[in-house]
């Protein structure tokens, strides 16, 4: 099954509570950490390394905000298991309210269940410590990958794009899902909305092109795409 995420529309009425400004949901995500997973994309990044693959995550759009509390609502419609959560962007740490109270509520959905919280960032790991907001959104993880993307340095390898990236496991369940060897398998899934079709995963250096060119062969060309710039 594939969710395709809660609806982006704008919601009314007052509420003090943060909002996150959210790109997309996908499930399942089998690329992005072990077992089957929920992923969250935030919108909003103003690190912006250059050759990301998600260009279109970049721009802070008022009108992608939404309550929390409709992003745990989807995750509890998931109609499978879920190991557990990677949240990726955009930048996560620019939203830290928003995504404190998303982590929250993923521990309070999960209840006794081992879900797992992996998050991305742009920023170093540094300076993360270095803010006592920030740090403690990295503890309320189980894992994070550090770092800006830097298309000059070789493959990071499993769940890293770039090898000045950094995965630290932050508590007991993340040392037990992210401490081992990484695990076979592919590196890239798919996944499709009305005409947008978008990647999920950490690419090796060439795989994009490599998909838009499967895909023109297979009558399905590429207007535009996030990772040209």
């Amino acid at each position: 099954m594939t969710g395709p995420g809660p609806d982006l529309g704008p919601e009314l009425g007052p509420d003090s509570r943060p909002k996150l400004r959210l790109n997309r949901c996908h499930y399942p995500v089998t690329t992005l950490g072990p077992g089957v997973r929920a992923g969250v994309w935030v919108q909003g990044c103003t690190i912006a390394c250059p050759g990301c693959a998600a260009t279109d995550t970049w721009s802070s759009e008022p009108g992608a905000e939404v309550r929390v509390e409709t992003v745990l609502g989807w995750l509890a419609s998931l109609d499978g298991p879920v190991d557990g959560v990677t949240i990726s962007g955009g930048e996560p740490f620019q939203q830290p309210d928003a995504v404190g109270e998303l982590i929250a509520g993923i521990r309070a959905w999960a209840g006794e269940r081992p879900v797992d919280v992996l998050a991305y960032s742009g920023y170093t790991l540094s300076r993360l410590r270095a803010r006592p907001a920030l740090s403690a959104l990295v503890d309320a993880c189980d894992a994070v990958v550090t770092g800006p993307y830097a298309r000059n340095r070789p493959d990071g390898g499993w769940l890293r794009g770039s090898d000045n990236q950094v995965l630290t496991v932050i508590t007991p369940l993340g040392r037990d899902r992210y401490g081992g060897d990484p695990p076979d398998g592919p590196r890239l899934q798919m996944g499709v909305e009305g005409e947008r079709v978008y990647l999920i995963g950490v690419p090796r250096r060439d795989d994009l092109d490599r998909t838009a060119e499967a895909l023109r062969r297979a009558g399905v060309p590429i207007e535009e795409a996030s990772w040209r710039t």
